[in-house]
């Protein structure tokens, strides 16, 4: 039976796309490319993208929707104290249940960012 297997790609449009990857690269430790974009391996097949696009873009037409993007990080409170220590405020307490650890932030196009530490 087909299935989703993680994530396949993360697209967004911002004003500034250089400034908003400076940011990622910077507040979540990112490791932008050259031609701009973030790729990880997936842990069983293919890969997942990370891109932002020129706010002129018509590659998500004709979307207009918010979106949160979710993130599997190693360590929850270490990249939280990162942010903070970059200004970024998470925008609620973070919470645990049986999946693991979540935090939640805004990034500067004003989409919501859930961090995800799987539980082990």
């Amino acid at each position: 039976m087909a299935k989703v297997l993680g994530i396949g790609g993360v697209f967004l449009k911002a004003a500034d796309p250089k400034a908003v990857r400076e940011w990622y690269a910077r507040v979540l430790g990112f490791d932008v490319t050259a031609w701009g974009g973030v790729v990880w391996p997936h842990p069983t097949v293919g890969k997942t993208t990370w891109s932002v696009f020129p706010l002129e873009s018509d590659h998500f037409a004709p979307s207009t929707a918010p979106f949160m993007i979710n993130f599997i990080v190693d360590d929850l409170e270490g990249l939280l104290a990162r942010a903070r220590a970059e200004g970024v405020e998470p925008v609620s307490e973070s919470a645990s249940d049986g999946f693991g650890k979540f935090g939640w932030l805004m990034d500067p196009t004003g989409v919501k960012i859930e961090l995800w530490e799987p539980a082990k």
